[in-house]
């Protein structure tokens, strides 16, 4: 998908809600435990109901490495679905790769060759010939870590080198010699709140991947406030808020209702 029509997606659909496929089999409904593919099944269901309300969804691959080859083929089948029944959704792979030149190629090659997938998430910490396999596919995009908003993301990001330039600003420009805006999207955790303006000085075009809306505590508001830009540059996950939102045999149809509540507040704030 290229950056314009991800743009018309969420012009069109007024929202830039991604849904998080953080499947747990320990964490879905008891009835569908008994299916052949429970992981699959839920997704699907999850996808069904949001999917109206949604531009973009991200499995995140521990969820799915954790059951080992079945965990595999659910997270496969998933994405098929999603390629087959909602091809004009973006969707990422939250893997978070990234190592030496050659293999981040095979990662790439994973992921954008044999899976068919718009976006992955790339650890920049080895620095170029990590992240540069990735940018080979046409169409296809890298998002970078940039600024988390786990706790011990202070332990790193923010340390400041000589001349006072933070590490996740370094990682913000160097980057963008790399790749551009058409190609290359970064990671900024929702709990950061008024950094997006940091972020927008190095970073004004890009797009930004936030999760931490919902369950982590971020403020929609105050992302769109300081990190929004006229064509908007914005995805924002939200995953255990939606997806665990219930876990009776209704919980797909709230899941839909949760989804339909931030996308009513985008469509606001996207006027």
């Amino acid at each position: 998908m290229t950056r314009q029509e991800l743009i018309n997606q969420i012009m069109t659909k007024k929202t830039f809600l991604c849904v998080g496929l953080d499947t747990d089999i320990k964490k879905i409904p008891e009835h569908l435990l008994t299916a052949e593919d429970p992981i699959f099944e839920f997704n699907k269901a999850i996808i069904d109901a949001t999917a109206k309300y949604c531009v973009a969804y991200k499995p995140n691959l521990a969820f799915y490495e954790s059951m080992g080859v079945k965990g595999w083929v659910s997270f496969e089948r998933t994405i098929n679905y999603l390629n087959g029944a909602y091809p004009n959704h973006f969707i990422i792979a939250d893997a978070k790769r990234g190592d030496i030149g050659n293999t981040s190629a095979m990662y790439a090659r994973t992921f954008f060759e044999e899976i068919n997938l718009d976006a992955l998430t790339v650890a920049p910490y080895m620095g170029e010939d990590s992240v540069t396999p990735f940018l080979q596919y046409p169409g296809k995009w890298v998002i970078l870590l940039a600024l988390t908003s786990n706790k011990g993301s202070h332990d790193f990001q923010l340390t400041e080198d000589k001349d006072g330039e933070r590490l996740f600003e370094k990682v913000l420009r160097t980057s963008q010699q790399w790749g551009n805006a058409d190609n290359m999207m970064y990671v900024v955790g929702a709990t950061q709140g008024r950094m997006f303006e940091d972020i927008r000085k190095v970073a004004p075009d890009h797009f930004l991947l936030v999760p931490g809306i919902g369950a982590q505590g971020g403020s929609l508001e105050e992302v769109c406030k300081y990190g929004m830009t006229k064509d908007c540059g914005l995805l924002v996950n939200s995953s255990r808020a939606i997806i665990y939102a219930d876990k009776t045999e209704d919980f797909a149809k709230v899941a839909g209702q949760e989804a339909k509540k931030v996308a009513d507040q985008m469509a606001a704030i996207l006027g």
